[in-house]
């Protein structure tokens, strides 16, 4: 999950601790999201971990790396969450860090391993819930905030899955079949429906995996929410690009370049 947070150890002082970047980065690492995120994720692991090449499609960035760790199934072994809330010992994360994952290398790959007093805040973030920082409340307007893939992305692996965060906590209870649909687009335009589950991740109520019934392949995809029959998510359209020739919005579309 984890593959190259940094290959040089860039962001490290000589005792491998996170150094503040240019000095935007202040006071000590503490156990809360916004702390980890700008003293290990963003100096560190965005190294590799940014964009459409992020191994194992786990961008690190302070955009995206919330909605792709808290309750989100690692690529390398299925059966561990990234970040299982209130379980720091089953959470994959964890585990490549501290270098007993059953996978892969210790990270950050190719550079010092972080200190273990470093570990020790993320476990107790995890322990703890794995909560966003308090400053991370929910906006008043129901918006979509972040997707990966993005728009117009060119992705390098075929993605397992689509992650869509939003300002707001979803209702499980309203989501359905029409809540989102993904295509392959031809061509010529047209598309071609791809079946997909979607679900709310364990810990991250705003969130929502969208996950193909079979894998993605080379081509460009394109995922959309809205137009009559839509339920929960309607409230997105405001301010998203819609889709053309039809009453939907689009909120991803990206193309895969190679196939697995």
């Amino acid at each position: 999950m984890l593959a190259a947070c940094s290959g040089n150890g860039q962001g490290l002082d000589a005792g491998g601790r996170p150094l503040p970047s240019g000095g935007t980065v202040g006071g000590a690492l503490t156990a809360d999201f916004d702390s980890i995120q700008q003293h290990v994720f963003t100096p560190i692991c965005t190294a590799c971990h940014a964009g459409g090449g992020a191994p194992q499609g786990l961008r690190l960035d302070a955009v995206n790396s919330y909605a792709l760790l808290v309750g989100v199934s690692s690529n390398e072994v299925s059966s561990l969450l990234r970040v299982k809330a209130g379980d720091p010992d089953n959470s994959y994360l964890i585990q490549k860090l501290e270098g007993h994952a059953p996978v892969g290398a210790q990270m950050p790959f190719g550079g010092p391993p972080l200190p273990a007093a470093t570990i020790a805040v993320i476990r107790q973030w995890v322990s703890d819930g794995a909560l966003r920082s308090p400053v991370a409340v929910a906006s008043a307007r129901f918006a979509l905030t972040a997707a990966v893939p993005g728009m117009r992305d060119l992705v390098l692996e075929p993605p397992l899955r689509i992650v869509l965060e939003f300002s707001q906590e979803l209702d499980v209870t309203r989501l359905d079949a029409s809540s989102v649909h993904v295509a392959r687009v031809s061509v010529d335009g047209s598309l071609q429906p791809v079946p997909v589950t979607l679900t709310i991740p364990a810990g991250d109520p705003r969130a929502l995996v969208i996950t193909p019934m079979s894998a993605f392949v080379a081509g460009r995809y394109r995922a959309t929410t809205g137009g009559a029959n839509a339920t929960a998510l309607a409230g997105i359209a405001t301010g998203l690009a819609p889709a053309a020739g039809g009453g939907e919005t689009v909120v991803c579309e990206f193309d895969v370049v190679a196939e697995r």
